[in-house]
């Protein structure tokens, strides 16, 4: 494999933007599906596809979004006019989200935790894809990720889990820069000179 400056100069500046900095128009069928197929080549310990996705589009996501507030307001009666909207949105901020749901479970060589990292990697993976394509994306869970209420709503179905929900779609606003961790807080170097 050569060197390639353009995915080295892209990795030195990837950013996530917002969900509530997206709009429309967002990736049709055949891009999200070239998306999707990108994203799935994935380190996959067995090659057992631990994961699966679901893509929320359309009318759908509105309704959703209300589904959820409902859900909340039954957790939180007293949530304010603001986190009211804000949870009707949740699935409406971008014109596309996808759902990276986690099959991982108990396998005679696999382990489960292998399983769930390569569900994570298929979610970085799906951020790159988007971005090549001229995407803006980022990746969130919410609440909702782990309310097992929510499942069927959102299609998860018994003894999956979600890694995150991918939002795709365009933005009007820049990237903004956010520290990182200096490599001197996160590295450990064993053996080797210099």
């Amino acid at each position: 494999m050569r060197s390639d400056i353009k995915l080295i100069d892209y990795l030195g500046v990837r950013r996530s933007i917002p969900a509530f900095q997206m709009s429309e128009p967002g990736p049709e069928k055949p891009e999200i599906e070239e998306i999707l197929r990108l994203a799935s080549r994935v380190p996959d310990h067995g090659k057992l596809a631990p994961w699966r996705f679901i893509v929320y589009r359309g009318e759908e996501r509105a309704r959703i979004g209300e589904e959820l507030l409902k859900l909340a307001l039954e957790k939180k009666p007293d949530l304010s006019e603001e986190m009211i909207q804000v949870e009707r949105s949740r699935f409406t901020r971008a014109p596309v989200v996808v759902a990276v749901v986690s099959k991982a479970g108990p396998h005679i060589k696999i382990p489960e935790w292998e399983q769930l990292m390569s569900a994570g990697a298929v979610c970085l993976n799906i951020i790159f894809a988007a971005n090549a394509h001229g995407w803006v994306a980022n990746w969130l869970t919410e609440w909702f990720a782990y309310d097992e209420r929510a499942y069927p709503l959102l299609r998860v179905a018994e003894g999956e889990k979600v890694a995150g929900f991918i939002h795709m779609g365009s933005t009007t606003f820049p990237p903004v820069e956010r520290p990182r961790p200096e490599l001197s807080e996160t590295v450990t170097w064993v053996g080797g000179e210099g």
